[in-house]
């Protein structure tokens, strides 16, 4: 899932993953600039443009990830349903059950002894299980739903570590063209005040 690359210029690893590109932890800010052939103006652009791509990839990931966590919620109903279908069964007693047909309308049924039950699949797509084949596909969407959850907390803690590291780089690098000129301001100050 990771794979792992040497950077240039400051000697630690870059690495990446599921496409998203490993941020570098810049050490020593002048060898990064000349390894990577930059100037302090053309640096500073590349990491604010890989910091502005790091935070969209983010926007996108925290859009799934709320997805997921309004998904895992339904499944989880829709299981309970079908379990309690499963424990009134054979017992000749009827489930009055209130439902949403639409948004805030509800409607009262009365259900009665079922091997059977319609599960929507999407796309306006539903097709009828028995209730052990619905509980078996409902729980394996369980399972893939909070699978995608852990690997999309991970894939954002990484995403958020590689956000800190470059606006830690850009800092760097600010900082260090600071202090350039302040050098070459203080060297310009003492060649005048010699001559």
């Amino acid at each position: 899932m990771a794979s792992s690359s040497s950077a240039s210029g400051s000697g630690s690893v870059v690495t990446e993953r599921r496409g998203i590109p490993g941020a570098q932890f810049v050490e020593d800010v002048h060898t990064y600039l000349t390894d990577s052939g930059l100037d302090v103006g053309s640096a500073l652009a590349f990491l604010q443009e890989r910091l502005q791509q790091y935070k969209l990839v983010e926007m996108k990931l925290l859009a799934q990830q709320r997805d997921l966590q309004a998904k895992i919620p339904d499944i989880e109903k829709c299981l309970d349903i079908v379990a309690t279908l499963q424990a009134k069964k054979g017992t000749g007693e009827e489930l009055i059950a209130d439902f949403e047909v639409s948004e805030g309308i509800y409607s009262r049924a009365r259900i009665e002894e079922t091997d059977c039950v319609c599960l929507w699949l999407g796309a306006n797509v539903m097709l009828e299980y028995s209730l052990d084949e619905a509980t078996s596909l409902l729980q394996k969407n369980l399972d893939n739903a909070r699978a995608s959850l852990e690997v999309l907390i991970a894939d954002l803690q990484f995403l958020r570590d590689q956000v800190t590291i470059t606006q830690v780089t850009i800092a760097r690098v600010y900082n260090w063209d600071v202090h350039q000129r302040r050098i070459q301001q203080a060297a310009t100050a003492t060649a005048t005040a010699q001559n």
